[in-house]
């Protein structure tokens, strides 16, 4: 792997909004030829079997796909094989299969389990293998008759087609009335537009006025009875305190007792993260699992360079940076309800302070923009970290089972 690339995701949304995997690639660089791209491309294939798979619990996106592209030679790569199958769709161009080689590894590839996807197809009167799993097509707003009459024929047979770019609701709906499968695009940046509520819902206001009793150093009765006040909250906090994450070996059934044990430092952080999953219906759900990555990847770039309390505060920050799209009101807003540190409202209002580098840092490696690497160096972070970060954090949210109170 050259040591200035960056891992960069896109998510891949099927029609009813939910995250059914991710596209990873590096962050494009202008100087790079085809030679070096298939090697660093063989790169990534490595670096994300390495990561992504765990001696014991396995492959760590649960049922997640992962669209990584691939050129005809690194079909046999041993890091496909080190991946599990079903989880994983190599994406080809459709040149390619021109070869008869690639086509019998591919064939090979789909009998195991594999994915593939085409790149760059010619769609009108073209054939395509029948092994082939995924069809990458692109979606033009001002063609959707002509597209329409294209798809109907496609939708006939077992191809799942996967629009790209999709890069606003509108044209989401449209790839959905025309029977695509999955988009990829920006959509994990933008609310669902539509009628839905704004500010915060009943279970919200809960958690936030436990979060401001606690960013005061509250007694524990005031909190104790508040979160008696609410069963669902009561109900998560005993889940949480009593998951396999802890490793308690006696039951925790009291309320008191878990707040003791869980300290006011993680459970600030538990609220910030059950203030986030807890919206009314009308927000997409892609939007809510981009804040949950973000929190924990920017936690984890600010581990290594600031101390404990302070890497825990890049977790809220993170978290809370699109909170202001999930409950459909400013920034300000926010921030009036719930009682941060000066240095947290910074990194939220304007990327600024102590914290907003590294949420900014988070935040431009869910785009493919070349603020990554200045960001990076401004902060003395290598590539490997950030990548390493990068993986770690999409793997947290993908465990993380976190149900809204």
């Amino acid at each position: 792997m050259r040591h200035e690339n960056f891992i960069v995701r896109e998510p891949l949304l099927d029609p009813k909004q939910v995250v059914v995997g991710y596209d990873l690639t590096w962050q494009e660089a202008d100087d790079a030829d085809e030679q070096t791209n298939e090697y660093d491309l063989l790169a990534l294939l490595g670096f994300v079997a390495d990561q992504l798979n765990d001696e014991k619990t396995g492959w760590l996106l649960g049922n997640k796909l992962l669209f990584l592209e691939v050129s005809p030679t690194l079909l046999k790569s041993e890091a496909i094989k080190r991946m599990p199958a079903a989880n994983i769709v190599l994406t080809l161009k459709h040149s390619d299969l021109a070869d008869p080689d690639t086509l019998a590894t591919v064939n090979a590839l789909r009998a195991e389990g594999y994915g593939i996807s085409l790149r760059d197809a010619e769609l009108a009167g073209a054939s395509f293998p029948t092994d082939i799993s995924h069809l990458e097509v692109r979606f033009s707003a001002g063609d959707f008759a002509a597209q329409a009459r294209r798809y109907a024929a496609l939708k006939k047979s077992s191809l799942r087609m996967v629009g790209r770019p999709v890069s606003n609701w509108q044209d989401y709906d449209a790839c959905a009335m025309l029977g695509l499968d999955a988009f990829i695009g920006k959509l994990h940046l933008t609310p669902r537009p539509g009628k839905r509520a704004t500010g915060l819902n009943p279970a919200q206001k809960t958690i936030v006025q436990i979060m401001n009793l606690v960013a005061k150093n509250a007694n524990l009765q005031k909190i104790e009875e508040i979160f008696k006040r609410d069963p669902g909250l009561s109900y998560e906090l005993l889940r949480f305190i009593n998951s396999a994450a802890f490793g308690l070996k006696t039951e925790v059934q009291s309320l008191r007792a878990a707040v003791a044990l869980l300290g006011y430092e993680a459970l600030f952080q538990w609220l910030s993260l059950l203030l986030a999953t807890a919206s009314s219906s009308g927000y997409s759900p892609v939007l809510m699992e981009t804040a949950i990555v973000r929190g924990r990847f920017s936690e984890l770039l600010g581990q290594k360079y600031l101390p404990k309390g302070e890497s825990e505060n890049l977790f809220v920050a993170g978290i809370f940076s699109l909170l202001d799209r999930l409950l459909g009101v400013s920034m300000e807003d926010v921030l009036a309800n719930i009682k941060l540190s000066d240095q947290v409202a910074a990194a939220l209002l304007t990327r600024s302070g102590p914290y907003g580098p590294y949420v900014a840092l988070a935040e431009v490696c869910e785009l493919n923009s070349p603020l990554v690497a200045p960001l990076a160096s401004s902060l003395n972070i290598s590539p490997t970290e950030v990548n390493l970060a990068h993986l770690s954090a999409l793997a947290w949210a993908q465990n993380l089972g976190v149900k809204a109170a």
